[in-house]
């Protein structure tokens, strides 16, 4: 009995320690979104998509592997969260940085630290915050991709029509939020094609791939594409089980 005990709590050490290594891979997911309406003129836009940074401080390695070869830089809530220190927040700010313009939504956890000290933060360096507001991107030839971002779900801030009547022009529309569930909201008019979105973690901790959440992906929706991400850090505790953490080198195609 006391081996059959041991043996038992051996394997628990042993699936713990292995949970917590998961939860800090380092993992960049080159993704090709292929999409009908999008304009020639903007074939190959690329973007850095990371969300759910939470405790982590981003890897070096992240960082290299796509320096030099992205568009911009969509931070997809989530970048911190109560008792992550304000200097660490500054270092992962200054690292996605170097990558190009960046651009931020907020996520529920964002709103558990001084959230005013934060955005002014994310406004010290230079970064958009997209808070139910867009921006536009303009190819060579007056083609237009737009920028769409809303502020988090869960306390009912996000406000997907505001954000819609900033586009000041029409053109090919990219939303983000942190929360995947904003797709329960776009309707036919809004004329959105692409959601990036994290939050859900892919579950975190999945057993036998059941988890409370579903693992990250690309997916078709109607006649949208929306790719939700597993994220980057964890929430709660530093552990992962069938959902490794992610960022995601997104290049946008047309068909």
């Amino acid at each position: 009995m006391l081996f059959v005990c041991l043996v038992l709590f051996s394997s628990f050490c042993l699936l713990i320690a292995y949970m917590w290594k998961l939860a800090f891979e380092n993992d960049v997911k080159y993704v090709d979104v292929s999409i009908e309406e999008l304009p020639k003129s903007l074939d190959d836009f690329k973007l850095f998509f990371i969300s759910d940074i939470h405790k982590r401080v981003i890897a070096d390695e992240i960082i290299d592997s796509v320096k030099g070869k992205v568009d911009i830089v969509i931070i997809g809530g989530d970048l911190t969260e109560q008792g992550v220190p304000f200097e660490r927040v500054e270092t992962n700010i200054k690292k996605l940085k170097q990558l190009g313009p960046t651009y931020f939504v907020w996520g529920n956890n964002d709103y558990e630290v001084d959230h005013h000290q934060l955005d002014s933060l994310l406004l010290s360096y230079g970064i958009k915050i997209l808070d139910n507001t867009a921006v536009t991107f303009e190819s060579d030839n007056g083609d237009k991709l737009i920028l769409i971002g809303v502020d988090d779900m869960k306390d009912k801030r996000d406000n997907l029509d505001l954000a819609i009547q900033d586009v000041q022009s029409s053109g090919f529309r990219i939303l983000v939020s942190h929360n995947p569930n904003i797709i329960k909201k776009i309707h036919p008019k809004h004329d959105i094609r692409f959601i990036l979105s994290g939050h859900t973690h892919g579950g975190q901790i999945r057993i036998f791939n059941l988890g409370p959440y579903e693992l990250g992906g690309v997916k078709q929706v109607n006649n949208m594409t929306l790719l939700t991400s597993n994220g980057y850090g964890t929430t709660g505790i530093p552990l992962r089980l069938g959902a490794r953490p992610e960022t995601h080198l997104v290049t946008i195609k047309s068909k």
